[in-house]
């Protein structure tokens, strides 16, 4: 008995500190859109707007290709891909060390994707700031490698 509450414990701690790991919310699938919510680097976009496709590949030497993409401000912009996360540098490094901690999390927000090796995603963005952004994969050891991109937004 004691065995089975000691495992139940372990796993209701466990499953704490992945929620905890971004915040409060709860990383349940559902089929409702994600939130839309404008970051520093625009707000999810829909699809129908997107103006061009680019594909974001993963190279066996841990870098992505291509590694920069300009866009115009306002832009839509559908991103094929496998691994992503889309913001600026500092708050790409501290998801990193998130991931460190905890590498199974999900990646339910519409500026993030983590896909099982052989598929592909989408994600839409809507660049409606202009700047300098960043991209990065986030799996453990990968940003530390160098594998990581930029997004210029150049402006109206």
């Amino acid at each position: 008995m004691r065995t089975t509450q000691a495992l139940f414990v372990s796993a209701l701690l466990t499953a704490s500190a992945l929620a905890w790991a971004h915040g409060e919310k709860t990383h349940s699938p559902s089929s409702a859109p994600p939130k839309l919510e404008q970051k520093a680097w625009g707000i999810g976009g829909q699809p129908k707007a997107a103006s061009r496709t680019v594909e974001i590949r993963m190279t066996d030497n841990m870098r992505f290709s291509p590694d920069f993409v300009q866009v115009k401000q306002g832009e839509t912009i559908r991103f094929v891909l496998h691994e992503f996360v889309l913001g600026t540098q500092h708050e790409l490094a501290e998801h990193a060390e998130l991931m460190k901690k905890f590498p199974n999390m999900e990646h339910d927000e519409p500026y993030m994707a983590h896909v099982p090796a052989g598929k592909k995603a989408e994600l839409v963005w809507h660049f409606n700031r202009a700047g300098d952004f960043d991209f990065a994969c986030l799996l453990p050891g990968h940003y530390e490698a160098g594998m990581v991109g930029k997004v210029k937004v150049v402006a109206r």
